[in-house]
Parts: structure tokens; C-alpha cells; sequence
């Protein structure tokens, strides 16, 4: 049951779940996004994901009415995933993930903008840190309303 959980005490009924890998590197990936998310993100549940979000206050201009969700954390039956939408939202975010994790000798296990992982090794600090840290809110509004128009986005 996750109702009325804070994200930490979330992170701690899922980690309760897992096989002992699994949740450090469940924890291992919370805290680096906390550490790195640029100010201006909210952090918060949605669901059984620990979510980052750009608050209604500032961006209420959503299609679904709900905070714009700029990276969440789950743990799902077989892995856990670390999701990114600005990846989906911009090419040169994506490529630079990419290449990211093969400059670091690294297997990446990704769909369009979700990474699985069950081991700490599974992600790569320094890929993260960039595309979580190195995008402002101003920048994350900026790459959603363009792919909202269907152009492509600006680099972030």
C-alpha cells in the first residue's frame, strides 16, 4: 500500500521486496537523482514510482493536468527502471546517454527513454549525473513544449 507514503519511505517498502542487489541498487539510484536533480523539480510518489516533476505552480500547461513528471524511479517484477522522458523528447540527450554508456564500457539495457537495471552496475553515475543534472527546469518546459509541437528539441 503506498498511500500517503513519502518517496524515501517508499523507496524503503520497495527495497523491502527485493533481492539484496536489486535494492541497493534501487537506493543507489534514488539517491544520485536527489543528489543531482537540478532546484526547481518536486520530488514525490506517484503510484509505485518515486517521481521528479516540474510542479503545477510553475507549469500547470500539461495535457493531463498532473505535474510534468521530468524522471521517476520503479522497481518493477524483473528490474528496476529509472525513467527518463527528456531522452524520448530530444535526440542530442539521447545520443549523448547513449554514447555516455558505451564510452564507459558499459552495457545499456534501454527502451525509449527507460532504463532497466538490477545491479548498481547497471547505471552509469556520470550518464545519469548529465542527463539528470544538466537539465534545469526552464530547459526540461522547453524540450516538452517542443516535442509537443512535433519539433524537434532544443539541446538540453
Amino acid at each position: 500500500m503506498t498511500a500517503g507514503l513519502t518517496p524515501a519511505a517508499l523507496i524503503d517498502e520497495l527495497c523491502s521486496a527485493l533481492a539484496p542487489a536489486r535494492a541497493e541498487a534501487l537506493r543507489a539510484a534514488y539517491d544520485l537523482v536527489r543528489r543531482v536533480i537540478p532546484a526547481g523539480y518536486e520530488e514525490g510518489v506517484s503510484g509505485r514510482m518515486v517521481t521528479w516533476s516540474v510542479p503545477l505552480a510553475r507549469y500547470p500547461k500539461t495535457y493531463n493536468k498532473q505535474p510534468l513528471m521530468a524522471v521517476a524511479l520503479a522497481a518493477t517484477k524483473g528490474h528496476n527502471a529509472l525513467h527518463l522522458p527528456l531522452l524520448y523528447m530530444s535526440a542530442e540527450a539521447d545520443a549523448a546517454f547513449r554514447s555516455a554508456y558505451a564510452d564507459a564500457g558499459r552495457k545499456l539495457d534501454m527502451g525509449k527513454g527507460c532504463v532497466r537495471f538490477v545491479t548498481p552496475e547497471g547505471l552509469d553515475e556520470a550518464a545519469v549525473t548529465t542527463a539528470v543534472g544538466g537539465t534545469a527546469v526552464d530547459d526540461f518546459i522547453a524540450a516538452y513544449e517542443a516535442a509537443r509541437r512535433g519539433a524537434e528539441s532544443p539541446s538540453a
